[in-house]
């Protein structure tokens, strides 16, 4: 994988063993940048299709954080097409886990454009994915699968 990290405390090779055991975005260049944000930090990050090209911004200056991630989504009874958002609170301690977070995010969009061809669609997809195998040592292209199908944990 080919990795550069424009944040000045966390250089490349660093970067590269946090992310060591994802699967690789094959013809992407990852590219870690700082988020400077107003007023708490928050996840932010991007696949360029036309760059082929994943960004992941970490927050600077990082303190431990907290987002609501939603994983599914249940249609609630009746005619209308309304929507139950099922979710989970995360908290983010580390840089690695939130750089491991939004690649995993990221590369299921890689994922999706390239067997799929709806790429920049599925967000809820891509976050099940992320939720449920962001701590782990190894994620493989079977876990990505499981979580399109919604099987296992946090997909109902």
């Amino acid at each position: 994988m080919r990795i550069t990290s424009q944040v000045d405390r966390l250089p490349t090779p660093t970067v590269r063993r946090m992310l060591s055991g994802l699967p690789p975005a094959r013809g992407y260049r990852v590219v870690v940048k700082p988020l400077r944000y107003r007023h708490r930090p928050h996840l932010a990050a991007e696949t360029r299709f036309e760059e082929r090209e994943i960004v992941l911004q970490l927050p600077e200056p990082f303190f431990p954080f907290g987002e609501v991630v939603a994983y599914a989504a249940r249609r609630r009874p009746g005619r209308s097409m309304r929507f139950i958002w099922l979710t989970e609170g995360v908290t983010f301690r580390t840089p690695r886990e939130v750089l491991r977070f939004l690649y995993l995010h990221e590369w299921m969009h890689w994922y999706l454009e390239r067997h799929h061809g709806w790429g920049t669609s599925a967000e809820t997809t891509c976050d099940r994915f992320a939720l449920r195998n962001y701590r782990r040592r190894k994620v493989t292209l079977d876990d990505a699968l499981a979580a399109i199908r919604r099987n296992g944990a946090n997909g109902g």
